[in-house]
């Protein structure tokens, strides 16, 4: 049954007064048709405005580590099970790391995270390499530091705390029911107890996932929910961009107006967290991406992804300030 506008401003009303939405209202919103789309996306951006306020947190990655990754996540072009010719290095050099933490900074991003490939960091020379340059992003260029490294041990993760860093980066990647139709080598438990454990030392984490891996509506709304119960108030959402020669590379690209819909419930369900449009955005919302930051979001990811492009981050500056908005600083004033 098709879902009415006076039941989207309910619903949104219900938050609004410091309630929680279920399930089953989650799943009436995520079904609303085009016509009303706009009406969700308003209403998700109620919520917005009244937990988050009007700035939009910018942050930026660098892939520090690249390719031959032992893990067969079959939307991923530096898994070592697809050839698809994605490039394979070994840790970048500190001072070029370095460089592009600069380069994110002058772009407006508050926040860096070092991304590398592979299982986990059983490279002891390579993880006090990130553990240096951690250091030095914090001391000399006075951003936060993110990381997304893998399945690190508890002593690694305290490891980084000490070193300064404010989040680490594990995406749950899609529903707990659909995780084992795109990974084998690990598990949505594997991820779980990881996030337990940088949970544990005091880590924020930030988590979230890719829209269009074949999962269904009610599969993304229970990934918002699995978020929501693992306490995670940091969330990335991806779009796929399929990559030539990964299991996932001819996936029908899911249209734009069901992204935001997806997006806004994601509001609606956690609305006190950063939300952040990221990955695949530019291909598959195209124009419209700006209705994401009015319909709910309050975070982009600025500049390139791992192993593709994003879009100049002068755009989405301008695209800020047309909406009103303004760029956040530091979460903890660094």
């Amino acid at each position: 049954m098709e879902l009415s506008c006076r039941r989207i401003i309910e619903l949104a009303g219900k938050v609004m007064d410091g309630q929680e939405i279920t399930r089953t209202e989650a799943m009436e919103l995520i079904h609303t048709s085009d016509a009303d789309t706009m009406v969700l996306l308003a209403m998700a951006d109620k919520i917005r405005q009244k937990f988050k306020g009007n700035g939009i947190d910018f942050c930026a990655i660098v892939n520090a580590r690249s390719g031959h990754c032992p893990e067969n996540c079959r939307f991923c072009a530096q898994s070592g099970f697809w050839n698809t010719g994605a490039r394979v290095y070994r840790l970048l050099p500190e001072e070029q790391i370095m460089d592009m933490a600069r380069k994110a900074r002058d772009a407006g991003a508050v926040r860096f995270s070092l991304v590398t490939s592979g299982r986990n960091q059983d490279n002891a020379g390579e993880f006090e390499e990130i553990i240096h340059v951690v250091k030095r992003i914090r001391n000399e260029l006075h951003m936060e530091v993110c990381c997304s490294l893998g399945l690190i041990t508890r002593e690694q993760a305290l490891r980084l705390k000490e070193a300064g860093i404010t989040r680490f980066h594990c995406n749950i990647e899609t529903a707990p029911s659909y995780f084992p139709s795109i990974c084998s080598t690990h598990t949505m438990e594997d991820k779980e107890r990881l996030i337990r454990r940088i949970q544990d030392v005091g880590i924020r984490v930030c988590s979230g996932g890719i829209l269009g891996l074949g999962e269904t509506l009610e599969q993304r709304v229970e990934m918002a929910f699995k978020l929501k119960e693992m306490h995670i108030d940091s969330v990335p959402l991806n779009i796929l961009n399929p990559v030539r020669g990964t299991p996932f590379a001819h996936n029908r690209p899911v249209p734009p107006l069901e992204i935001l819909r997806a997006f806004a419930v994601f509001r609606f369900v956690l609305p006190h967290a950063l939300i952040r449009t990221a990955g695949g955005r530019e291909v598959n919302l195209r124009s419209l991406q700006a209705l994401a930051m009015s319909g709910g979001l309050d975070g982009i990811m600025v500049g390139g992804y791992l192993t593709t492009g994003g879009r100049n981050p002068a755009l989405d500056k301008q695209m800020t300030r047309d909406l009103g908005r303004c760029v956040t600083g530091s979460e903890r004033g660094i």
